[in-house]
């Protein structure tokens, strides 16, 4: 691998093409990937955003090269992340209409078993502006694993005894279902700077909490604001994040290294206790 661009305790970022950077990892070195890929978004109108109308592109890395190119980047970063997981591994891909479809189809064309997709619901979703569709209110997420015969990890109990809070559809004592009301990233989550398909720390420790466990590496390979990261080190994983976009991983670090600072002061305070 490359010298690092950041890295501190059990998280190391990485800036580059994560197809480039997966190559030089070891084969099954990885218990979870998470992934919130490019949506593909080549023209989107405007959606609305704490009152103000904000285009929905995201950005040039965003932007569609058609569906033929679009399909086959898909199979070639989900191929990759086939070779870094580990046999009892899983993957999360994260999407909305726009990408998540051709991403499941590449998980089946490249031989992964599909164990659940989850509808997150956000309860704080924008307004469409247009009129003219639904309002989108969700995003889907597939989870899926190498190999159908090989065990993966999978938290049950802890998924279905533990208080989720702030989900109101998540029952005390019952099954985790495949739908989940967590809100869309408030602002106290960023007030270092905005990502535009930044995602809820809630979401991201839902999932590692459920399919990993303490010392398990995550990848996510395109980290963004490092959402992933945050909640991986909250929970005593190890985190490997890449991403393309040296501004955010500056947006990353700010946020990773408040969140370190957070955690010395609170030792400290209980130390004094």
């Amino acid at each position: 691998m490359p010298a690092p661009y950041y890295t501190r305790g059990d998280v190391t970022l990485y800036l580059g093409d994560c197809i480039a950077l997966m190559e030089a990892m070891p084969d099954e070195s990885v218990d979870l990937v998470f992934a919130d890929p490019p949506y593909n978004l080549s023209n989107g109108g405007f959606t609305c955003h704490s009152g103000r109308r904000a285009p929905v592109d995201k950005g040039a890395w965003d932007s569609s090269s058609g569906i033929e190119e679009d399909f086959s980047f898909h199979c070639e970063w989900i191929a990759a992340c086939k070779r870094v997981l580990k046999e009892t591994g899983s993957i999360w891909i994260s999407g909305t209409y726009h990408s998540i479809y051709a991403c499941g189809f590449a998980l089946q064309r490249l031989g992964y078993h599909i164990l659940n997709d989850v509808c997150w619901f956000k309860p704080n979703a924008p307004p469409n502006l247009s009129t003219r569709y639904f309002t989108a209110s969700h995003e889907t997420l597939i989870w899926a694993k190498k190999s159908r015969d090989v065990p993966h990890t999978f938290n049950y109990s802890l998924l279905k005894t533990e208080k989720w809070a702030n989900d109101p559809l998540k029952k005390s004592g019952r099954q985790m279902r495949t739908v989940w009301s967590i809100p869309s990233p408030r602002g106290s989550e960023k007030k270092f700077g905005r990502h535009p398909t930044q995602k809820p720390i809630a979401l991201l420790e839902r999932i590692i909490l459920g399919c990993t466990a303490e010392g398990d590496l995550i990848l996510d390979p395109f980290t963004g604001s490092s959402t992933t990261g945050l909640a991986a080190d909250a929970t005593g994983r190890r985190f490997v994040g890449i991403d393309r976009e040296e501004e955010y991983l500056d947006l990353s670090i700010a946020r990773l290294e408040n969140a370190a600072g957070n955690r010395t002061r609170k030792e400290r305070e209980s130390g004094r206790n």
